[in-house]
C-alpha cells in the first residue's frame, strides 16, 4: 500500500509540478492577488512591495551560490572524492544506501544546515556511482530530507535569535521577550529532542522502504570523470598559478584566522562554513589554478539560485508589505489560525500557520520577523511558554521545506537533477514528518 502511494505521488508530481522558475512566478501571482484581496491594497501598492523585495535576498543568494560551488569543489578534490567513494564502496544494497545518506545528511544538518545540504548531495552522488541499481532521485530526495531537522539543531535561526537577546529580540517578539532564552529551553528541551530523535529514527527507514522495484539509476554524464585541462607550467606566471607554496601560505593564514575566531567562541554560522569549504578546497586541490578550474566546473549549478532568489525576495516583499493599518498578508495568515487557538492547541496551530507562511517566506529569520511579533504575544496571552511558541514556528518552517523547492536548489545543483525528480518522494516525507512534528508539539508541550 505504501509503495503504491509513493508511486502515485511520484507520478503526480512528475505530471503536474511546474519547474522551480514557474513555481516561483505562480507563487508571486498568488501572493499578489491574496495581498490585494485580504489586505485591501491597490495593485500599485502590491507592485511596490514586490519591487522593493526583489533585491532583498542578494546577500543571501551570494552565500547560497558560494556554499554550492565551494562545496562542489571541495567534494571533487581527489582526496575527498576517494574517501567518499571508499565509504560508498562499503555499501552494497540500495536500501542501505538510502538509509545511510538520510542519516548522514540529518547529522550534518543538525550541526549546520548548509554543511548538511552539501554533504548530503555529494555523498548521494558517490553512493550512486558505487551502489548498483540504487534509485538516484530517491537517493537525492533522501539527502534533502536531512534538512527536516535543521531548525531543531545547532544552526536553527529562531532558537539562536532567542538566545541572543537584545533589542532585536524584543522587537521580533512583540515586546514579550526582553531577555535571552537559553538553548536549554529550545534546542535542548525535552520535546525538541524527542521530535529530532523520532525523525532521525523514522524518516531514514521510511526513505529506504520507498525504494522502487524499477529504479532510475544515475545518468552516466553526471559521474563522468572531469578531465583536467591544466597545461604543464612553462612560464613564471603559470608556475606561480600552480604553486603549492602560494597555496600553503594562504592555508596557513586561513588556519590562523579560524584559530583566532574559535578561540573567541564564535558561532558556526553560514559564513564560517563557506570559508571552511573554500580554504579546505584550495589546500586539497593543491594550487590556486587547480581550485579555480574546479570551481568553474561547478558554476553551472548556481543557475537556479541566481535566477530565482530575486523572485522569492519579491514574494517576501508581497507577504510582509503592510497596508495603512499595519496589516500584511503574513499577519492575515497568522491571525486566521490564532482565532481557533486554545492553550492546548496553540503550538499545533502555530506550527501549521508557520508551514503555510514558509511557502511564501522560505527563510527562518524572515519568517520569525513576520510571525514572531504576532505569535509570541498571542501565546503569552493564552499562557503558552514563549519558547514553545517560537519552536512551533521553527518546526513549521522546517516541515514545508519538503514541498517548497527553494532550499533544494543548492542540493539539486550539485546532484544535477530537476526538482520534479525528487518532489514526489519529498511529498511522502512531508506527510510522515508532519505527523511526527505535529504530534510532538501537541502531546509533549
Amino acid at each position: 500500500m505504501f509503495r503504491t502511494l509513493t508511486h502515485f505521488s511520484v507520478q503526480l508530481v512528475n505530471r503536474y509540478l511546474p519547474s522551480p522558475f514557474s513555481f516561483a512566478v505562480l507563487l508571486t501571482l498568488c501572493a499578489f492577488l491574496l495581498g490585494m484581496t485580504l489586505t485591501h491594497q491597490s495593485p500599485v501598492a502590491m507592485a511596490v512591495h514586490w519591487g522593493d523585495g526583489l533585491w532583498s535576498l542578494h546577500g543571501f543568494a551570494m552565500q547560497m551560490a558560494l556554499i554550492l560551488i565551494t562545496g562542489y569543489a571541495l567534494a571533487n578534490a581527489p582526496i575527498v572524492q576517494n574517501f567518499l567513494d571508499f565509504l560508498a564502496s562499503k555499501i552494497t544494497r540500495p536500501t542501505t544506501a538510502i538509509f545511510v545518506v538520510t542519516f548522514v545528511a540529518m547529522i550534518g544538518c543538525l550541526l549546520n544546515w548548509g554543511f548538511g545540504l552539501v554533504i548530503g548531495a555529494i555523498f548521494a552522488k558517490s553512493l550512486a556511482k558505487k551502489v548498483p541499481n540504487v534509485d538516484y532521485p530517491l537517493l537525492v530526495a533522501a539527502a534533502y530530507s536531512g534538512f527536516l531537522v535543521w531548525h531543531g539543531g545547532l544552526s536553527g535561526s529562531i532558537p539562536l535569535t532567542l538566545s541572543s537577546g537584545g533589542e532585536t529580540l524584543a522587537t521580533l517578539s512583540g515586546g514579550t521577550l526582553m531577555q535571552a532564552v537559553p538553548l536549554s529551553q529550545t534546542i535542548f528541551s525535552t520535546y525538541n529532542l524527542v521530535i529530532v530523535v523520532l525523525i532521525v529514527l523514522i524518516v531514514p527507514l521510511m526513505n529506504a522502504f520507498m525504494h522502487p522495484k524499477k529504479p532510475t539509476t544515475i545518468d552516466p554524464k553526471l559521474i563522468a570523470p572531469t578531465k583536467s585541462t591544466l597545461p604543464t607550467p612553462t612560464t613564471p606566471a603559470e608556475r606561480l598559478d600552480d604553486s603549492r607554496i602560494i597555496m600553503a601560505i594562504l592555508g596557513v593564514v586561513a588556519l590562523l584566522y579560524y584559530v583566532g575566531k574559535f578561540t573567541q567562541g564564535v558561532e558556526i554560522g553560514l559564513n564560517i562554513v563557506i570559508g571552511l569549504f573554500l580554504f579546505a578546497g584550495v589546500v586539497l586541490h593543491g594550487s590556486l589554478e587547480r581550485y579555480y578550474r574546479a570551481v568553474g566546473n561547478g558554476i553551472g549549478g548556481i543557475t537556479g539560485i541566481v535566477l530565482l532568489f530575486p523572485f522569492y525576495g519579491g514574494i517576501m516583499g508581497l507577504v510582509t508589505g503592510k497596508n495603512a493599518d499595519g496589516t500584511s498578508l503574513g499577519t492575515v495568515f497568522t491571525e486566521f489560525f490564532l482565532q481557533f487557538a486554545t492553550q492546548d492547541t496553540f503550538a499545533l496551530l502555530a506550527f501549521l500557520s508557520a508551514g503555510l507562511v514558509n511557502f511564501f517566506v522560505p527563510s527562518g529569520g524572515g519568517q520569525f520577523a513576520v510571525q514572531g511579533v504576532i505569535m509570541l504575544p498571542a501565546g503569552a496571552a493564552l499562557g503558552v511558554d514563549l519558547s514553545v511558541s517560537a519552536m512551533a514556528i521553527a518546526w513549521g518552517d522546517s516541515w514545508t521545506n519538503m514541498i517548497q523547492p527553494f532550499w533544494a536548489l543548492p542540493l539539486l545543483g550539485i546532484a544535477g537533477l530537476d526538482a520534479r525528480a525528487i518532489m514526489g518522494y519529498c511529498l511522502m516525507i512531508f506527510f510522515i514528518s508532519g505527523a511526527i512534528m505535529a504530534g510532538g508539539l501537541y502531546f509533549l508541550t
